[in-house]
């Protein structure tokens, strides 16, 4: 049978099971099983029980449930209430302070946690409120949640950059450090894009009355909520780029860095730690299965020679390396309004990394630019989860239809961000030349 039919095939089936509702990693680790099974027979099970025994040895894998268990903690810490009320008096005197102040907590906190949805439920329950009862404009602040919460997978320490590391074999410590230039980035970006709609339309973003802000003794006291979580990010990122500990390492000592936090805040007990456990441990045992489906789809993929047929229907694309450089990455905004993040690295890295690397494109620069079109995918209808994030927090007169009116212009201004990275490649790829030679 040829590889055209056997592509139609799998992707056919695979089409079906995810109609069907079955969960993304069983079906596509099932499906691929069935088809490794009947291109190689006994051998193809031998093939991908090697595979996981290798990855299961690896030692970043251990980076990805201390992760979690850190982000976790935080969000039940309360170190979020203490931002937002230092964010409030700093910056509510602008016009649209309140706003860019969110954004500025979401950086913070996706410097601590490494997931997306921290951010926005936490800014979605505090943040959002206040700002739409101090005549806010609706749009403006979804928004704003929206994109900000987003960095969480882009700012490092992210999980799904460990994932991306242990699918394409590239070093996690080069991947965090290109991380921060593209992160500061939007949100320099975000924060010019709403401090100049707000200058053009006061309306929507008013400042704080003058009686109402905090002088300067105040705002010299609310510093005090940003020392706990900075002193997280400088451990945790400072150990790992300074070379006194591997990213696990790091991790290990992040967790104990939110528990000290979640205990200065006087929110940790048995039951907290008990909750944040069981969460762990159901979100490690699905990225487990997610594991295995992503190596039976690249050992089956392989084995039915469907790579170099991409490789040849990339060559068709008009406009050679970077053609196709701008067809991936629209296929990526497309699958992102449908499917997960992490469905989409499965389904398109086996695909994609080949087609990166025949180009001579640094594999550590494209994994920025496909962690940046994940986080816009976190945000596009109609299956954003971060739109749905929100919307479990947001006050009841806030509709699903607000929230997805408010996405357009911050997708705009995250696609331009992806378009100067493209076009200045040193944004992502100068800290890791520097920290890591």
């Amino acid at each position: 049978m040829s590889v055209e039919i056997l592509t139609m095939l799998f992707f056919g089936a695979l089409l079906l099971f995810v109609m069907l509702g079955t969960p993304l990693a069983f079906a596509l680790g099932g499906i691929s099983v069935i088809f490794l099974y009947a291109e190689m027979g006994d051998l193809g099970f031998y093939l991908l029980a090697s595979k996981m025994w290798e990855t299961m040895q690896s030692p970043t894998l251990m980076a990805i449930p201390l992760f979690v268990f850190m982000a976790i903690l935080l969000e039940k810490s309360g170190v979020a209430n203490d931002l937002y009320d230092m964010m409030h008096e700093w910056w509510g005197g602008l016009r649209g302070g309140l706003a860019i102040g969110t954004v500025l907590i979401c950086v913070i906190f996706a410097a601590m946690s490494g997931i997306s949805g921290a951010a926005v439920v936490t800014m979605g329950t505090i943040a959002l409120p206040k700002m739409l009862e101090r005549g806010y404009d609706k749009k403006l602040a979804l928004g704003a949640i929206n994109a900000g919460g987003g960095w969480g997978i882009l700012i490092p320490p992210s999980i799904l950059m460990v994932l991306y590391s242990l699918l394409t074999e590239v070093s996690v410590g080069r991947l965090f450090a290109a991380g921060i230039g593209p992160g500061l980035l939007l949100f320099f970006l975000v924060s010019v894009y709403i401090g100049g709609r707000c200058w053009m339309q006061p309306e929507l973003g008013p400042a704080l009355p003058k009686e109402e802000r905090a002088n300067w003794g105040q705002k010299l006291r609310s510093l005090k909520a940003v020392i706990l979580p900075i002193l997280i990010v400088v451990i945790v990122l400072g150990a790992i780029f300074g070379g006194f500990a591997t990213p696990t390492e790091a991790a290990a000592i992040g967790v104990f860095g939110a528990m000290v936090a979640t205990g200065v805040n006087r929110q940790l007990s048995w039951a907290v730690i008990r909750a944040a456990s069981v969460a762990t441990l159901k979100l490690t045992a699905l990225i487990m299965w997610i594991l295995f489906a992503a190596h039976a789809f690249s050992t089956a993929y392989t084995a039915l020679g469907a790579q170099s047929l991409i490789q040849d229907m990339m060559n068709l694309v008009p406009g050679g390396r970077w053609g196709s450089l701008v067809f991936m990455l629209a296929v990526l905004f497309i699958l992102g309004m449908v499917l997960d993040p992490v469905g989409i690295m499965l389904i398109t890295l086996p695909v994609f990394l080949p087609v990166v690397q025949s180009y001579g494109f640094d594999p550590i620069w494209f994994g920025i630019l496909f962690i940046i079109m994940m986080e816009v995918g976190y945000m596009t209808p109609p299956f954003g989860f971060n739109l749905f994030y929100l919307k479990g927090v947001a006050p009841p007169d806030v509709t699903m239809g607000d929230i997805y009116a408010s996405v357009t212009p911050y997708v705009i201004v995250t696609l331009i961000g992806v378009l100067l990275i493209i076009l200045i490649p040193e944004i992502a790829t100068y800290l890791p030349k520097y920290f890591y030679g």
